[in-house]
């Protein structure tokens, strides 16, 4: 029997519907976060120069680096979510999706933590939790949706990265955080 074909009269089905609308809410909250982390980027005078002020490590990126890098993993976050989201109910979908909002949330918040509040230390504790909502993520969506699952190893191993090179400038600047602390 050959396959039905749909024909261009034809209207998309509710599902399609409703997971097409999910798939923009799912990217609308993720550009969202990527949003208010951006309102404290080192591109903003005022920190940037504090940002420049730093004593950053050798292995530290250069900044072109880290909007294509964040961009790509933003693309996977919301997929990701999306994927699980669209899995049958189950308790390991209502897990995955609590912790991909809390990743996202945390996420965020790092942005301002360490650039806004220039406070590396703290977004440095942010960023260890954000690092254990990830995995847990990737645990819980493994049993839901495995490509949703792999979509968020690398998110994973920049995360760790990043907490490498935060613990770094958390370690090079006692001072800048001292003053910071004081404020």
């Amino acid at each position: 029997m050959a396959a039905r074909r749909a024909s261009s009269t034809e209207k998309p089905s509710r599902g399609k519907i409703k997971s097409v609308l999910a798939l923009a809410g799912f990217s609308l909250a993720t550009a969202g976060a990527a949003w208010f982390g951006s309102r404290y980027s080192p591109a903003r005078k005022k920190t940037g120069d504090w940002y420049q002020e730093l004593d950053k490590p050798g292995f530290t990126p250069p900044n072109a680096v880290f909007p294509i890098v964040w961009t790509s993993l933003y693309a996977m976050i919301a997929w990701s979510g999306w994927r699980v989201w669209r899995a049958p109910d189950s308790l390991n979908r209502s897990v995955a999706l609590r912790l991909w909002f809390s990743q996202l949330s945390a996420n965020a918040k790092w942005s301002k933590l360490f650039f806004g509040k220039q406070r590396p230390d703290l977004a440095l504790r942010d960023l260890l939790m954000l690092e254990a909502f990830v995995l847990g993520y990737i645990a819980a969506a493994r049993g839901v949706d495995r490509p949703a699952s792999q979509a968020f190893v690398p998110y994973a191993a920049w995360i760790a990265f990043a907490g490498v090179l935060n613990a770094e400038i958390v370690r090079r600047n006692p001072q800048l955080i001292q003053a910071a602390a004081a404020d």
